[in-house]
């Protein structure tokens, strides 16, 4: 089949393999999805560089298809990133968080193109204004970084063909031929999926979540406001009831609530949003997470 995200990345399918943190930050994914004719898109974002370099090494290695790579702008550690990804003169950038206009033209004039995930119609203009190749739409089911305002795939990617002239990828809720076949009929010229992804035996992830996620039924997705694999409840208090730290808890500033009390006691002033991350008993994935959100 060919599309304008066909024509453009010369892949042979209109699927792209979404850039999942740690599921996708290896090669093996990425090198699978690309040589089997989609796009394989590397996450980046939790990559340090050393280890991000090493990886793009393995990948242009291993294939010479188009691949993309996923690099949050916003992140910390997005200028090395990027600088890294430049000097490694990478096909495909699938851009998030962030305006492109400050960094595409490099990347542009290497020969990459720049694809730039949305997840409103109102951002999809502006990366349309700053001269983006393509659209990845990011509806309410999708994973990483949804629209706050929760507005579904299927609403969110046809009010974006109509309202662009890009061509766009459509994310969020996709997990066979017939999810694909019904995105591309509203308008869309590629197909991206994430959770299925997952499952597949080059997925970076522990044995028990591929089967958690393969055992799952539909009454088991759900969306926080933190991106991890345990529970989490928000703490809000007040300099009138201040809370305790509760036994088990994991404490994580930059989340969005507002705490005081025993946030003082951890060095946090009383206007840091602070989250509070419970340890979840139904799967033994909390030892090797709780590291990464310390």
């Amino acid at each position: 089949m060919r599309t304008r995200i066909t024509e453009l990345l010369g892949i042979e399918h209109p699927i792209f393999q979404a850039a999942m943190s740690w599921a996708s930050s290896n090669a093996p994914l990425v090198v699978a999805v690309s040589n089997a004719g989609g796009l394989g898109v590397l996450g980046a974002g939790p990559l340090r560089p050393d280890d991000f370099e090493k990886i793009l090494v393995r990948i242009q290695r291993e294939t010479r298809k188009p691949f993309g790579v996923n690099i949050p702008l916003n992140g910390a550690r997005a200028p090395e990133l990027l600088e890294i990804a430049l000097q490694k003169k990478i096909p495909v950038m699938v851009a998030s968080q962030g305006g492109p206009r400050e960094q595409m033209p490099r990347f542009r004039a290497i020969g990459t193109k720049w694809l730039h995930v949305v997840a409103s119609v109102e951002h999809a203009k502006k990366a349309e204004a700053a001269g983006v190749d393509a659209l990845v739409v990011d509806g309410a089911e999708a994973g990483g970084h949804p629209p706050p305002s929760q507005v579904g795939t299927i609403v969110l990617v046809r009010r974006i063909v109509r309202a662009t002239r890009l061509p766009v990828v459509a994310s969020g809720g996709v997990a066979d031929g017939a999810g694909i076949a019904a995105l591309l009929a509203l308008g869309a010229e590629a197909v991206q999926l994430g959770t299925r992804f997952i499952a597949t035996p080059e997925a970076s992830v522990h044995d028990n979540y591929k089967r958690a996620v393969l055992a799952a039924g539909t009454v088991l997705t759900r969306g926080t406001p933190v991106f991890d694999l345990v529970k989490e409840t928000v703490i809000r208090a007040s300099p009138e009831s201040p809370l305790e730290i509760p036994a088990g808890a994991v404490v994580v500033p930059g989340a969005r609530a507002v705490t005081t009390g025993w946030g003082k006691e951890l060095g946090l002033s009383l206007q840091t949003p602070v989250i509070v991350k419970y340890r979840d008993e139904r799967t033994d994935l909390s030892t090797a997470l709780e590291s990464w959100l310390r």
